[in-house]
């Protein structure tokens, strides 16, 4: 499957969606992001069933401030509409075959319970 370009009118239909999406933010004069792209190209043949979807940062410098992307490549996973991974940093391509399966691998039934434990925390102490 190739990879999707988003915007930040698309992004939010994009990541919501049930299933795995991985978010590359990257940026045409980026050396690693460079290196990183065919990676991530490569995943996202390996991994039909995995939405890999890419947002330069130039050319939607809103959406990577809504997300203070402050170093490409950043790489994000989003499951069932819940970020479960966000690192800047270039990946090589066994540590992104590493990610996509513990991605998979996710108790989303304890992620959700942890997520709305932190939520239930932020609200008492704020």
């Amino acid at each position: 499957m190739a990879t999707v370009d988003l915007t930040l009118d698309t992004f939010e239909d994009i990541v919501t969606k049930e299933g795995i999406v991985l978010v590359d933010f990257w940026a045409e004069w980026c050396g690693p992001c460079k290196r990183f792209g065919p990676i991530f190209d490569q995943s996202s043949e390996n991994h039909p069933d995995v939405v890999h979807a890419k947002v330069d940062t130039e050319a939607n410098q809103d959406l990577a401030g809504q997300f203070g992307i402050t170093a490409i490549p950043t790489l994000m996973a989003f499951r069932d509409g819940i970020m479960v991974y966000n690192r800047a940093g270039a990946m090589a391509g066994p540590d992104l075959q590493s990610l996509v399966t513990a991605v998979e691998g996710l108790d989303m039934d304890e992620v959700r319970k942890q997520v709305a434990e932190h939520s239930a925390s932020e609200h008492a102490e704020g």
